[in-house]
């Protein structure tokens, strides 16, 4: 934070700990990216070097994908790089920049709250069949839904505080 030196204590330990679980986010789909690289060269080395497809690849791969996406998006959230975030409000005048602030972050902690709710039914909905040839439940396939809802609307509400609290840091939101 850029008025971390006037800002609360409270304010302080809040943003070291949304950045904490950023950093969490950025490592866990590093590491899937790079799982999702090496199943994928397995993948080809065994359909035309031993001729003999491993058909997991397939299933496992779209879990991956899912996880990089959503924890991806919260991040961008957090980091005020996702693409819907930031776009609209960077073109508009200043003046209307404040308003477009407010609106984007009650929009996104709402947009993320219903991917909570709804990735949670479907999570719990979906938890007892399994996902053929991987045999593993098939709510996993919603569960990165629901994680990155919630990741979502935290990272929203903490924009909220800092902004009703007037510390916003963020350079394209009020300059």
């Amino acid at each position: 934070m850029s008025d971390a030196t006037h800002s609360p204590q409270h304010l302080q330990r809040m943003s070291a700990v949304l950045d904490g679980i950023a950093l969490l986010c950025k490592v866990v789909t590093g590491i899937a990216l790079v799982v999702l690289t090496v199943i994928f060269g397995w993948l080809v080395f065994g359909r035309y070097v031993l001729n003999a497809t491993p058909t997991w690849v397939e299933q496992v791969a779209l879990l991956l994908v899912m996880l990089i996406a959503f924890l991806g998006a919260a991040v961008g959230v957090h980091e005020h790089t996702h693409l819907s975030v930031s776009i609209v409000r960077s073109s508009v005048p200043k003046r209307v920049r404040s308003a477009l602030v407010l609106v984007s972050d009650v929009a996104m902690a709402g947009f993320g709250g219903l991917m909570l709710w709804y990735g949670w039914q479907l999570t719990v909905f979906k938890w007892g069949s399994l996902i053929p040839l991987i045999q593993v439940p098939e709510g996993l396939r919603s569960l990165p839904l629901t994680v990155g809802g919630g990741l979502i609307l935290l990272f929203s509400l903490g924009h909220l505080v800092r902004l009703f609290l007037g510390v916003d840091d963020r350079t394209d939101s009020i300059e």
